[in-house]
């Protein structure tokens, strides 16, 4: 098991480039099961995650390559084993977007409940009342999900609307489904962000009639086919928001490449509210910090609202902050267990239900402490490389599922990571 020591504080300064995101490819890629024949998906990172999801389509029949750093090709000519087994699902939770297109291409699909991360309670009743609502008998049976669709399945208005606002794993899945259905599906409250607008672009491309791209409302005109695609995911976002943090934690200065300030306006309005100093350039953005940290309050929601996936390590960043701060998780009320990793690095957090109250220290200190979940571990990174002395943060494994060799790419501009494997 991997191991990071990190020595701080430091300073980073230079130029970060942001890979293609990791919540836009893995639902393209299950997107390649609606379609016979050879797809390619480029500008994909080299993360565990995928390289789940690629074991997964293998399992289903495909055959899945990766070629030369950023390329995925996903063969997907025959798919006769419409099984999520609960040995490869439960390392990933959007292993579940294999559901709505096995269903769709051949009318039934076993695919056991979900894992991932340990952010909290996270059900699918919403994926699987969506495809009820298209036709498909589902039942539980023995911690898997049974669907068959006899009849094949047919267009409907369905809503998908929940306690927390719109599902994008849920929107995803149903809108799969959706493209083979006969008829015309409306979704209402359909999820907005971005990466469910390019799973829609590259829906369209393999010849899907999809209106609404980017709303809360999307009609699908279902069709009898589709075709194999071309696509490049777009950027990472959350990797991209990341960055943002690193370089106002460490009172740096980092020239973010390959990054879109339009699908993270509501993280920008924080950063320059806190003091930061964000600057838009073809293809990116410079973020730079030199005065003092100032408060914030910070009520996550579903886009485009702040993010519930950079929660943490804003979280980390605003520990540094002159006063108090509150952050409100409204996506996942459970989502805190990094609160306790960053008080033993001498942050000041108080949680009060779904509410954290941030009081502002002057430094951090350096601990050992234990990454629980992919963005709880890069809110550890951050703050080890803002604290003083050395940090070992173990469970790394957790960061390999969202950031590529992250100390290969920070090192460069000035952090001190070293990855041991113990």
């Amino acid at each position: 098991m991997d191991v990071f020591h990190i020595t701080g504080p430091v300073q980073l300064k230079g130029t970060v480039k942001v890979n293609g995101s990791k919540n836009a490819a893995l639902p393209i890629m299950a997107a390649a099961i609606l379609a016979e024949g050879i797809s390619e998906l480029n500008n994909v990172p080299n993360l565990s995650d995928i390289s789940v999801c690629a074991e997964l389509l293998e399992t289903l029949g495909c055959k899945v390559t990766r070629d030369g750093n950023d390329q995925v090709t996903v063969d997907s000519s025959v798919i006769d084993n419409p099984v999520g087994d609960y040995e490869i699902v439960r390392k990933m939770r959007a292993s579940i977007c294999i559901l709505g297109p096995l269903l769709a291409r051949c009318g039934k699909a076993r695919v056991s409940m979900p894992g991932g991360c340990a952010i909290g309670y996270r059900p699918v009743d919403i994926h699987l009342m969506g495809l009820h609502e298209l036709g498909a008998e589902i039942k539980i049976e023995n911690g898997y999900i049974v669907a068959e669709a006899p009849k094949g399945l047919i267009g409907r208005e369905i809503f998908l609307g929940g306690p927390f606002g719109s599902t994008v794993l849920g929107t995803a899945n149903v809108l799969m489904a959706a493209t083979l259905a006969k008829g015309i599906t409306v979704i209402e409250s359909a999820a907005c962000e971005p990466e469910i607008t390019d799973l829609v672009q590259c829906l369209k491309k393999m010849g899907a009639k999809i209106k609404g791209t980017g709303s809360p409302r999307l009609v699908i005109k279902g069709v009898r086919s589709l075709k194999p695609f071309e696509y490049s995911v777009i950027p990472d976002r959350i990797e991209a928001g990341t960055f943002m943090a690193a370089a106002t934690i460490t009172s740096g200065e980092l020239k973010i490449e390959n990054c879109r300030l339009e699908d993270l306006m509501a993280v920008v309005d924080k950063l320059r509210n806190i003091g930061v100093i964000v600057e838009k350039y073809n293809g990116g953005c410079v973020v730079s910090r030199t005065g003092a940290l100032k408060t914030s309050q910070i009520t996550t929601q579903p886009y485009p609202g702040f993010p519930t996936d950079l929660q943490a390590q804003f979280m980390a960043l605003l520990s540094l902050a002159e006063g108090n701060s509150i952050i409100i998780e409204k996506i996942f009320p459970d989502r805190f267990m990094h609160v306790a990793e960053l008080n033993r690095m001498a942050a000041n957090l108080y949680k009060e239900g779904s509410t954290i109250i941030v009081s502002g220290v002057k430094k951090l200190i350096a601990a050992p402490v234990m990454a629980s979940d992919l963005r709880a571990s890069a809110a550890l990174v951050l703050a080890a490389m803002a604290a003083a002395g050395t940090s070992t943060i173990n469970r790394v494994y957790h960061i390999d599922r969202g950031y590529e060799r992250i100390e290969e790419r920070l090192n460069p501009v000035g952090a001190k990571i070293t990855r041991e494997n113990i």
